[in-house]
């Protein structure tokens, strides 16, 4: 995808490695409030990141443009590209409610978010990242946080289905030192963290990382510090209308992970599967109705 098919998002959050610590900051604060963020003056941009003037500029330049002037005709561009696409346009999703109505707008917000996340992953990483959360011969840790313990926990129940050594670890726990001591070269981490990235995520992840284990990390469009530590890295797109930011795009990658995990071995999981049926019809756990 060249630089001109890229939105000024996009384009800085390939660059956010790149980028200096000041840099990194106005980038963050640009893209807290895009597109508005970056409408004004440069000085109020500079100011409201609490960088410098030439810190605007050149990061301006790192981005592909030749100068401040530039940036913002693209940006206008961009948005008024997107209110003509016809895509915007189209039926609403909800047909008995008018276009404006929530039920369309957090839709058309979720859809936007997972198209953006989709076109920045690349094939191979993924599948990359489902080999390892499949390999029987590695141990596999699961880790979420405050929030995010959710989506840990849908991905712990069913990887516990589909093989053995799966251990769910709560990052906001005070016991959760006890399972680094198990951990070796090699072990597989998945790591869950976006926004306000948590400083219990951030240590457990150095702890690992320093005894070798490869971390897979499932994080938001700004990444988590703990980017810098792992193996492969996953930034969905969370915002939505409204005060919380959304796990959708997030829960489609952990299902397609479960998916293809499970495709790859189907015959012994299978069979896994089946014994654990058997448990469940012992134990009466689920009502028949034959």
């Amino acid at each position: 995808m060249s630089d001109e098919e890229l939105t000024i998002a996009d384009r800085i959050n390939t660059k956010l490695d790149d980028l200096t610590r000041a840099e990194r900051q106005l980038a963050h604060s640009i893209l807290e409030n895009y597109p508005a963020s970056g409408l004004g003056p440069l000085t109020a941009l500079a100011k409201g990141a609490q960088v410098s003037v030439p810190t605007v500029a050149r990061m301006v330049q790192k981005l592909g443009f030749k100068g401040y002037p530039e940036f913002q005709a693209s940006l206008r561009e961009e948005l008024r590209a997107k209110v003509q696409n016809p895509i915007a346009k189209h039926d609403t999703w909800a047909e008995g409610a008018p276009s404006g109505h929530v039920l369309n707008r957090f839709t058309d917000a979720v859809i936007d978010n997972i198209r953006h996340t989709l076109g920045h992953i690349a094939p191979e990483k993924f599948d990359q990242a489902c080999e390892m959360v499949g390999d029987q011969s590695k141990p596999l840790y699961i880790v979420g946080g405050r929030v995010t313990h959710t989506l840990a926990e849908y991905l712990f129940l069913h990887m516990q289905v589909i093989r053995p050594r799966v251990t769910h670890i709560q990052s906001t726990s005070n016991s959760w030192p006890h399972y680094l001591l198990d951990v070796s070269e090699g072990d597989v981490f998945v790591i869950f963290d976006v926004r306000r990235y948590e400083n219990n995520t951030l240590k457990l992840a150095e702890m690992a990382h320093a005894r070798g284990a490869k971390i897979i990390l499932f994080t938001d469009q700004w990444r988590s510090p703990v980017h810098q530590l792992a193996e492969i890295s996953f930034s969905s797109r969370i915002v939505v209308p409204s005060a919380w930011d959304s796990a959708a795009t997030t829960m489609l990658l952990v299902e397609t992970m479960i998916a293809a995990v499970q495709d790859a071995d189907w015959d012994n999981i299978k069979d896994r599967m089946e014994g654990l049926e058997d448990m469940f019809d012992q134990t009466k756990l689920f009502r028949k109705f034959t």
